[in-house]
């Protein structure tokens, strides 16, 4: 199924197109998520803490992989747009060259430098080896998370958003199942779990990059497709590098952070390991229709049609601050019984730092929402120089504030907290100021490349 978004009602395209996005990517935090609902609520707070502590190093090596499919996305989108398939067919072979090869070599970086990488972020000694043995088993599945994100993408760039569900229903179902056998069944503690989730990431790349094979046969790559094009290399080469610069930025950023919330001790380690879960349902639909606005501006970019762009933009941000005011309220209304879904009610030391986070920063998922929207309309129309920008104003604020405020007694981890949502603030305040004063600018480029 291909959707294009150059057509039709504008935000039911969008909505259309997005949900499926929206539904896969919820499926696609089940995979962590699940490990950590399943040892915080057998394993205890030590286990919830390595395997919380985790995703974000597990994250900072997947998404500088996706980071490249990310920006080669919107190469696709845009020569799908023009129908220019041959272009679209080279830079695919070029693309999967490139991003395979950035996903081995990180392979070898983090089986070399996992314990270097565990030292970096003050891990509380008690945590260290339940961190190790989770870390070296869920990095097995690096290229897993390449294959799927590389062919999920694909598909979407054409506007297929459904078949990516599909398959991460079934490994989302897949790991809980999994990860119940190893960790209740079998007893074999945090590596269950992250075997679980490697098994089930394999599923779905192999799976979907079988589905691509023989159901797109028009998207194939034929052997006169399978050479170096330089001017196609140049264009995904930039986008994808400054696309990784971006998500690296983000996590580099993120870690920085997580190595402050360690030196806290356990209690808010698994505090913010859970709170982090919470986060990443509240707002991860924000986020991809985030990825859905930059598909449909990628594609309307490419068939030259700028008024729609401009009428996508209104649209895009009223449902995305829609969203947002709701899932404030959820989150910061249900703060407590959330944790409780992560964390044994009894543990109530945690569940207080916990709540604390949710509502200091759920309040303020609006300014997230509108950031996604920036970062995907600057990737769209090639500026992704300016995402970067964003993110750097983003986490760089955090990281500032939260390493300023952590240390006042009167303050404390609370620093830490608040620092998130003035990031997103003042990232929107600068994306939206730049747009306001080069948007002739970039109108006049969008109608160059269209000629």
């Amino acid at each position: 199924m291909e959707y294009r978004l150059t057509e039709g009602s504008i935000t039911k395209n969008l909505l259309k197109f997005a949900f499926p996005l929206m539904v896969g990517n919820l499926l696609q935090q089940l995979y962590n998520v699940a490990d950590t609902l399943i040892v915080g609520r057998f394993l205890g707070a030590d286990a919830l803490a390595a395997v919380g502590s985790s995703y974000y190093i597990d994250g900072l090596f997947d998404i500088d992989t996706a980071g490249t499919v990310y920006g080669k996305q919107r190469f696709f989108s845009m020569e799908f747009g023009r129908e220019n398939y041959d272009r679209l067919k080279k830079g695919f072979f070029i693309s999967f060259v490139l991003i395979g090869s950035v996903t081995i070599l990180l392979n070898l970086i983090v089986f070399t430098q996992i314990d270097f990488i565990i030292e970096l972020l003050q891990v509380p000694a008690e945590v260290v080896e339940l961190m190790r043995d989770y870390l070296i088993c869920i990095f097995a599945g690096i290229f897993a998370t390449f294959l799927y994100n590389y062919f999920a993408n694909l598909l979407r760039a054409v506007g297929n958003s459904v078949t990516p569900l599909v398959f991460l229903a079934f490994s989302s179902i897949l790991n809980i199942v999994l990860d119940l056998a190893f960790v209740l069944v079998l007893h074999w503690g945090v590596k269950g779990a992250a075997v679980a989730t490697v098994i089930s990431q394999y599923v779905s790349g192999i799976g979907i990059m079988f589905y691509y094979w023989f159901r797109f046969p028009h998207l194939q790559v034929q052997t006169r497709h399978m050479k170096w094009d330089g001017r196609i290399l140049k264009e995904i080469a930039g986008l994808s590098f400054l696309t990784c610069v971006q998500q690296s930025i983000m996590n580099l950023g993120i870690l920085m952070v997580q190595g402050l919330v360690n030196s806290f001790g356990t209690v808010v380690m698994a505090a913010f390991a859970a709170a982090v879960k919470i986060d990443s349902f509240a707002y991860m639909p924000v986020q991809d229709f985030g990825n859905a606005f930059s598909t449909y501006i990628a594609q309307n970019f490419g068939a030259g049609k700028r008024e729609r762009i401009q009428r996508g933009i209104k649209s895009s941000a009223l449902v995305s601050f829609g969203f947002c005011l709701f899932i404030s309220f959820v989150v910061c209304v249900f703060a407590k019984p959330l944790m409780e879904i992560f964390v044994e009610p009894s543990h109530v030391d945690i569940v207080r730092v916990g709540v604390r986070y949710l509502r200091i920063e759920g309040a303020f998922y609006f300014g997230i929402g509108f950031l996604f929207l920036l970062y995907g309309f600057y990737r769209a129309v090639n500026r992704p120089g300016m995402s970067v920008v964003l993110t750097v104003i983003s986490l760089g604020t955090r990281v500032f504030l939260a390493y300023t405020l952590a240390p006042i007694p009167s303050i404390g981890v609370t620093g830490i907290w608040a620092s998130v949502p003035i990031g997103w603030i003042l990232a929107d305040l600068a994306g939206v100021i730049y747009y306001r004063k080069k948007k002739n600018q970039i109108l006049t480029l969008k109608k160059k490349l269209c000629e």
